[in-house]
Parts: structure tokens; C-alpha cells; sequence
């Protein structure tokens, strides 16, 4: 599976280095990748990681072949691809939402009502999209007020308030 870490900024310096915003706010795991898929739009190219730098809270890359400041300028807004064990490690209760996507979505008692499409953030927080069995989508707060048990196993998550639906 390939996860999505982070998006190649601005170039920084002369050498042909970007900055890199990580989606999950952390960098340590980025210290570990040799290679990369760099998506822009429908294109992507593989790259090798030349260099890495922290600079404060400033993640710098510098992948092999691009050497000056135009050359890494192409490359902004590049969404950074690397395989799911490169991806920043998860706490208890923390879900990678592509592991989400797909879940069964059950009640309490086990009636099916269909499955999670996606985790989209909302004003309030993350929103779980739901594709019902009933037909149509629905949006529900991801928060333990309204899910409980989350078994990746399985491919179920319980939703404890259904009403939330309606």
C-alpha cells in the first residue's frame, strides 16, 4: 500500500533542495527513505533521495538529479509517495484513513449499514463519509462519542450512535 507524506514546497538554497510539509507533522520517519514516487497531477516519476536536512522545523530534501534552484522549482507542489513503511508510526486510537476506507459500518448489534468511503476534515473535525446500504451518503463526526470498536481484521467499525444518520 502507498501512502501519501507530505508535499515538496519551495526550492531552498542553491544546491537544488526543496521543503517538504509532511502531512502527519512529524519528520523522523522521512529520515529512513531512499526512494520516492513524486506525483504531479496524473504524472510520476520515481526519485532517488539524495539528501535529507533538518533546518529547525524545516524538512529539506534534495532528490538525485536535481542540483539547482530551477530544477527543484519544477517540482512543487509534488505530492511525495512511499511505500506504508515509511509512514509516520501511529498511537493507540490512531488510524491511517486508508485504512479506514472500506470498513463495514455496523451497529451495536451487527445490522449492517454500510461502509466508510472516506475521512474528510470537517470544521469540527474529521467527518467519516458513508455510503449506506439504504442508497445515498451520509457524513458522520469520526469522534468515540459516535464509534466505537475499530477491528482493521475484520473490516468493521461499530457505529454506536445511528441516529446520527437520519
Amino acid at each position: 500500500m502507498r501512502f501519501t507524506l507530505g508535499l515538496v514546497g519551495s526550492p531552498f538554497g542553491l544546491k537544488g533542495f526543496v521543503k517538504v510539509k509532511p502531512f502527519s507533522g512529524e519528520t523522523g520517519h522521512f529520515s529512513r527513505l531512499k526512494e520516492v514516487t513524486l506525483k504531479q497531477g496524473e504524472k510520476e516519476e520515481r526519485r532517488e533521495v539524495a539528501e535529507l536536512l533538518f533546518q529547525g522545523n524545516t524538512l529539506l530534501v534534495r532528490f538525485t538529479g536535481i542540483d539547482s534552484p530551477e530544477a527543484a522549482g519544477l517540482l512543487k507542489g509534488a505530492e511525495i509517495i512511499a511505500g506504508r513503511e515509511y509512514a509516520a508510526p501511529l498511537k493507540d486510537g490512531e488510524f491511517y484513513v486508508e485504512d479506514l476506507k472500506g470498513l463495514e459500518v455496523v451497529t451495536g448489534k451487527g445490522e449492517i449499514l454500510g461502509h466508510i468511503t472516506n475521512v474528510v476534515e470537517g470544521g469540527g473535525g474529521n467527518l467519516a463519509e458513508l455510503k449506506l446500504l439504504s442508497g445515498g451518503t451520509r457524513f458522520a463526526p469520526f469522534r468515540k462519542e459516535f464509534f466505537g470498536d475499530v477491528d482493521l481484521e475484520k473490516g468493521k467499525i461499530v457505529l454506536l450512535e445511528p441516529w446520527i444518520l437520519e
